[in-house]
């Protein structure tokens, strides 16, 4: 939808009246008050997208894990370095992974300059496999061992005592309203 939204305002401002000649053209300067540089699309995290935005994100950023980051940076998995063969179903995992596509990506653009990709490794690349496959971290409870596949999603905290006790109150309120209707006392 943003791409389709990016070409229509591609088209409608060719479809413009030209803008006058700029005098500082011939020096490959833009003229005074001519439309700005459209910005680049803003990057949205994969956790807050849905449905199929959000399954064409997984799709791209699966193929960037198995056929990139896997092979060159995935190293033996132990357990010190544990991985699931379904990181997918992790979503603090693939929450992970994604922001390190998103930089890995920015890193790697020419205006990052020749030390982009260092700054990835040292940034981005080591904190985020660090954390991934820490030995208590998200995968730790799935493969720890080639020869021994395994998966399990560890379940996250509670909710937290606000939203407990919203749920009380509004539990109560609905318990309250049936009795009053089971008693004929609703109006």
């Amino acid at each position: 939808m943003e791409q389709t939204a990016q070409q229509a305002r591609q088209l409608d401002h060719l479809a413009s009246a030209p803008a006058p000649a700029s005098p500082f053209a011939a020096f490959g300067m833009p003229g005074l008050g001519g439309p700005a540089p459209a910005a680049p699309p803003e990057p949205h995290p994969i956790l807050e997208l849905e449905g199929e935005a959000y399954e064409d994100e997984l799709d791209a950023l699966s193929d960037w894990v198995d056929d990139f980051l896997l092979p060159a940076y995935g190293a033996e998995v132990t357990t010190a370095a544990p991985w699931c063969l379904q990181w997918q179903e992790h979503d603090d995992v693939v929450g992970w992974l994604h922001a390190l596509w998103l930089s890995y990506q920015q890193h790697r653009d020419p205006e990052a300059g020749l030390g982009g990709m260092l700054v990835w490794h040292r940034d981005c690349l080591t904190h985020t496999l660090a954390t991934v496959r820490a030995p208590g971290g998200p995968l730790s409870a799935c493969m720890t061992s080639p020869e021994r596949p395994a998966h399990r999603v560890l379940p996250g905290p509670p909710p937290s005592a606000r939203a407990q006790k919203e749920t009380s109150e509004t539990e109560t309120e609905t318990e309250v309203g049936a009795d009053a209707g089971e008693y004929g006392l609703a109006s």
